[in-house]
């Protein structure tokens, strides 16, 4: 088996142009590693608190809503900050995207002092943005480098996250500590952090960025100027543009472009949907916080530390083996959620007693369990993410790409919102079972859409007119 030829057929019919020359190349990967991993600290310093801060101000109901809104906003901003990027290039769509990120932080810390569950949501809502941002910056990279290494140079990219997102939910006992030298209350002070690192994220990317010349980026704006005016003084008409929704239809139109818009947003919203809900779950369970960061630590650092693994496979052996090995990897992660749900029956009903406290054996196998669980699920999106970025990072057409790739970040963050926020009443209906019950209906698509990827390898391209 010719492996290599294997992993060109995958995105042959989608295949790009590589970059004929990137200066700044070597500088904007640095720039973006360095801001990608201030950002892991500022968004993951609030992942392990968030849903409690939600809870302690309006009840385990609306827990599920402190992730629910920062992906929904996460899903809305994303057209947009594509948009402004194909305008005015992504050194500002991602600047501004850490900026609002920024005033959403200090929003949350001013909701936890003042008691306010309204005020709380507005600032998990510019919060969300981070998430968008964080996203987009790996098609960042893509734009700086050829085909042969797209995949690579995008997981090195998101693996950077690790360092400061494996650091920021240990920051919850710290920043407490923290907080309550200023007087914020415990949930609270972890959100400091994420204020100080989103800010030093927005400004290294606006001082040292710079978009490279001749891409998809690029292209839409060599023509005419920032403002619309021309740049040449020769008359040429305003860059065609394509809408979200027509970048939709046309993958739609091609299997392996619709296996990675699915893919990503399935992925996405099962990891969501078990994610926020197991410190919820692992408190009524009895388990103290800083287990509770340690586990999230360990789930994120299954995002992230491994993806430059997964971006080496991608572009070895093709991005649809490695999407099957993600789904099968986040289906052993729900399998494993419900069996360590099922030794705690009563945990989630708010008993506050775990099973652990009269068992020493009981209590270690539902920790371990929910630990590893927590693990494959983000090595599964990790796994699945990496791969699809990998085909849309490869789209030939520089009026398809930017928007099609705004629009699967935002159908991916839609799709985790939505996950999100049936998650809280799933684990008061049925507890951690069923909320990972649900996690396993919700791979199916992705399965459909993989196998039916693998059927068309061999299909011709299709192409189709884009509405404008």
């Amino acid at each position: 088996m010719n492996t290599t030829q294997d992993a060109s057929e995958d995105t042959a019919e989608l295949a790009a142009p590589a970059p004929a020359d990137v200066p700044h190349a070597r500088r904007n990967l640095v720039v973006l590693v360095f801001s990608n991993l201030l950002a892991g600290v500022g968004v993951a310093s609030g992942a392990a608190v968030g849903a409690l801060l939600a809870e302690s101000l309006g009840g385990t109901s609306v827990a599920g809503l402190a992730q629910a809104v920062g992906v929904l906003a996460a899903a809305v901003a994303s057209i947009p900050l594509a948009t402004l990027a194909q305008v005015r290039g992504r050194r500002w769509a991602l600047s501004l995207g850490y900026a609002l990120s920024t005033v959403g932080a200090l929003l949350i810390v001013t909701a936890a002092v003042v008691g306010q569950l309204v005020v709380l949501l507005v600032g998990l809502t510019l919060y969300g943005v981070a998430n968008a941002t964080n996203l987009q910056s790996r098609y960042a990279a893509a734009d700086n480098v050829g085909s042969g290494t797209r995949a690579r140079t995008m997981s090195v990219v998101l693996w950077s996250t690790t360092v400061g997102s494996v650091v920021g939910p240990n920051l919850a006992a710290p920043g407490a500590v923290v907080g309550s030298g200023f007087g914020v209350p415990a949930l609270g002070g972890p959100y400091l952090f994420s204020i100080v690192a989103y800010l030093l994220a927005g400004l290294v990317l606006a001082a040292l960025y710079r978009d490279p010349v001749g891409n998809a980026v690029t292209a839409a704006t060599t023509a005419v100027g920032r403002l619309g005016r021309r740049t040449d003084g020769a008359a040429r008409a305003e860059p065609r543009r394509t809408g979200a929704l027509a970048a939709l239809r046309w993958a739609w139109a091609h299997p392996r472009a619709r296996f990675a818009v699915v893919t990503t947003a399935v992925a996405h919203g099962v990891m969501i949907m078990v994610m926020v809900m197991t410190p919820v779950h692992m408190q009524h369970g009895g388990m103290s916080l800083q287990l509770v960061g340690m586990v999230i630590s360990l789930h994120v650092l299954g995002m992230f530390a491994f993806s430059p693994v997964f971006g080496w496979l991608s572009d070895r052996f093709g991005p649809l083996r490695v999407a099957v090995g993600g789904l099968v990897l986040q289906g052993a992660a729900v399998v494993l959620g419900f069996l360590a749900a099922a030794m705690v029956p009563d945990a989630d009903a708010g008993s506050g007693a775990h099973a652990g406290h009269d068992a020493a054996g009981p209590a270690l196998d539902t920790e371990v369990l929910t630990a590893v669980a927590l693990v494959l699920l983000g090595l599964g999106w990790s796994a699945c993410v990496i791969a699809s970025s990998a085909v849309l990072a490869s789209v030939a057409e520089p009026h398809v790409k930017l928007p099609l790739q705004g629009a699967t970040d935002a159908l991916m963050n839609y799709f985790g919102a939505g996950a999100a926020a049936l998650a809280g009443p799933l684990l008061a209906w049925g507890g951690f079972q069923a909320v990972n019950t649900a996690g396993a209906v919700l791979l199916l698509p992705a399965v459909v859409t993989v196998i039916l990827a693998v059927r068309h390898r061999d299909s011709p391209l299709r192409t189709q007119s884009l509405a404008v």
